[in-house]
């Protein structure tokens, strides 16, 4: 298939550039899986939509304060690095994304806002151009992110974090630091909606996925085959993968809250679909033609033309059904991506 045959027209007002004014107070596409039908609710009706007995699964993953901003030592220019993950143990390499790569230089040196000087070390050729490593002479932990770093809005949010971000563009429920973007779909959910699914009888399990590079990349490969996936680590606990399993064994529904979940859980299954337990890395690459072996339902946000996610949940519930959904979303005005409105595909 072609990169273009999961392209939309989106106006860019309808792209949030800020959450709602309350979190949860959102609107809610209802699709229907096979029929491709749809309905229009509110986030609050979200428990009335899920049945009894459903697993409903969500990624934990924290955001890290990951964009740093640092000054070239030899010119005193401003340089801004989105830090993805530890290349090394002690926490003295990582890999990060560079905003006008071409400019950043092996061996050049940058001074962080609390004096921190890292060092550009060559990147590997597979990691891509926009991409280098930087070496520290001490561990960055994060307290070190916390004292530098921003949190790292999406490209298409046209503005700098403020206070407020700092809040909502973290699920209630994150738990784990290690995302250099949010999980997306969690965002909607506040404790009363939980309260309120826990209430019906909808049973809660939690994994982490952290979110790295795959994120950030368009798919530049014309025909959507030759696109090859960054690696991105997940953890499934013990416990959780004896829920999953147990819910499949006894036909109750598994709902996957965002497509970071859905990653996880089809990358931990084996060829029957049991769920293997464990911290693992994943390259998985969702497209029609997919066979999903472990979600059944999927809660999830609207994405982007032409991204691996469009594309996943197109594997989910078939190209023309979600470009359907989409254009009566852009048509009711819909706010899209990661501080916009949801959709329930079942």
């Amino acid at each position: 298939m072609k990169t273009s045959d999961f392209y939309f027209d989106l106006p860019q007002e309808l792209i949030a550039q800020k959450p709602c004014n309350e979190r949860g107070n959102d609107r809610l596409m209802l699709l229907g899986r096979t029929s491709g039908s749809v309905a229009h609710y509110q986030m609050q009706d979200l428990p009335s939509l899920v049945e009894p007995g459903t697993l409903m699964v969500f990624n934990n993953s924290r955001v890290r304060r990951s964009r740093c901003y640092a000054t070239k030592i030899s010119s005193g220019k401003e340089q801004e690095f989105l830090f993805l993950n530890p290349v090394s143990s002690d926490l003295r390499v990582w890999n990060v994304m560079v905003k006008g790569a071409k400019k950043v230089k092996d061996d050049a040196r940058y001074s962080f806002q609390d004096g921190t000087i890292a060092t550009v070390i060559h990147a590997d050729e597979n990691t891509g151009s926009e991409f280098r490593s930087l070496g520290f002479e001490q561990p960055v932990t994060e307290d070190w992110f916390e004292r530098n770093g921003h949190i790292p809005l999406p490209p298409y949010i046209r503005r700098e974090d403020t206070d407020i971000d700092s809040e909502r563009y973290q699920t209630i429920y994150a738990k784990e630091t290690g995302s250099a973007a949010c999980p997306t779909a969690g965002l909607h959910f506040t404790q009363p909606v939980l309260d309120a699914l826990s209430a019906k009888g909808v049973d809660l399990a939690w994994i982490t996925l952290h979110v790295g590079l795959g994120t950030f990349l368009p798919v530049r490969a014309e025909q959507i085959e030759d696109h090859h996936m960054h690696e991105e680590y997940y953890t499934v606990s013990e416990d959780v993968a004896l829920k999953i399993n147990n819910a499949k064994k006894e036909g109750r529904p598994v709902l996957a809250v965002g497509t970071t979940s859905v990653r996880t859980l089809e990358s931990a299954s084996d060829e029957n679909g049991i769920v293997q337990s464990g911290t693992r890395g994943t390259h998985i690459f969702m497209y029609p033609g997919y066979k999903f072996k472990v979600v059944d339902q999927m809660f999830t946000n609207f994405h982007t033309p032409e991204s691996t996610l469009i594309m996943l949940v197109s594997a989910f519930a078939g190209r023309e059904h979600i470009l359907n959904a989409y254009q009566q979303a852009v048509e009711q005005k819909y706010r899209f991506f990661s501080y916009g409105d949801c959709m329930l595909i079942k």
